[in-house]
């Protein structure tokens, strides 16, 4: 969710000067509210187009090396998991976790019919 570096050297980006050894942090979910790049940034539009949006990665040179195969395995997870337990349903909301680096849910509670 977010991503913390120190200034190598000093620079300008977008009018703001860093100065080296300077901590940044750039918050990957403002990026996808930003009113330069969408129109109504805050509200959730499954048709927005175009949709830059660096909520599943966002590719470049910070990709996650594992993220295919974390999706692969969760594939293969939840395919296995239904199978074998067709009845499963959500029972309650979803217990998230208090984190600043993660976005996940930590508790679900569910029920086998």
């Amino acid at each position: 969710m977010s991503f913390r570096r120190t200034v190598t050297q000093d620079v300008e980006v977008s009018g703001h000067r860093f100065t080296e050894g300077e901590k940044v942090v750039m918050f990957f979910n403002s990026a996808n509210r930003d009113e330069r790049q969408f129109a109504d940034p805050f509200s959730f539009d499954i048709t927005r187009s175009p949709n830059a949006h660096f909520g599943y990665g966002g590719g470049g040179p910070h990709f996650c090396l594992g993220a295919n195969l974390a999706r692969r395995e969760l594939r293969a997870i939840f395919t296995q998991l239904l199978r074998n337990l067709p009845g499963l349903e959500v029972t309650d909301e979803p217990d998230y976790l208090d984190s600043a680096f993660i976005n996940g849910i930590k508790h679900l509670s569910v029920r086998v019919r």
